[in-house]
């Protein structure tokens, strides 16, 4: 049986920032800090799953995304964890709509949204046509934009990693994130 916190612990860990938190899980294993910081950002998580998912898949969602923290918080250098847990939950629910391919979806307000209807193709977009073009779209950006996109919002690291793995300034890598970014979906739209 699991030992309960004391409470002066419980009531320290309301009051530690994120950083504290995800140190202290990653030096002691402790679910208890984990815990705590994911309650923090649980609406969000549930939130970022509601534009991908129905109700009931997002509130899955929120309790795999967890199972999945216990792992990749202690395997990644994490900067700012609202941020991560972010891309994280968004790929999640991503990956989860990618695997029932044979669903139809649709584009709405530039968010992949399923339709729930076995719609044939021809009345809406299917995930892998889009994530096809997305694919094809990755390529014609520049290095540097391709480059930078594909270490933060694929491989899920930080502005600062990123900046390491590749040696540009951290004012250069925002910048091709956002320009990348702004040219994904202007290539997406035209396609």
């Amino acid at each position: 049986m699991p030992t309960q916190m004391p409470f002066l612990q419980q009531h320290m860990m309301k009051d530690a920032d994120d950083a504290e938190l995800v140190r202290s899980y990653k030096e002691t294993g402790q679910l208890e800090f984990l815990a705590a910081l994911y309650e923090r950002y649980m609406d969000l998580v549930y939130g970022v799953c509601l534009k991908y998912l129905d109700e009931e898949s997002a509130k899955d969602a929120v309790m795999h995304i967890f199972e999945e923290l216990i792992g990749k918080v202690k395997q990644h250098e994490i900067q700012n964890f609202r941020g991560w847990l972010h891309v994280l939950s968004r790929n999640h629910c991503l990956m989860k709509i990618r695997a029932t391919k044979g669903r139809t979806v649709s584009i709405d307000e530039h968010v992949f949204m399923e339709t729930g209807e076995n719609n044939h193709p021809d009345n809406g977009f299917s995930l892998e046509n889009n994530l096809q073009a997305m694919e094809k779209c990755l390529d014609i950006l520049p290095e540097e934009q391709k480059r930078s996109v594909d270490l933060f919002y694929l491989q899920e690291k930080s502005y600062r990693e990123v900046a390491d793995i590749t040696g540009y300034e951290m004012n250069k890598v925002k910048s091709y994130i956002q320009n990348g970014k702004r040219n994904l979906k202007i290539c997406m739209e035209k396609n």
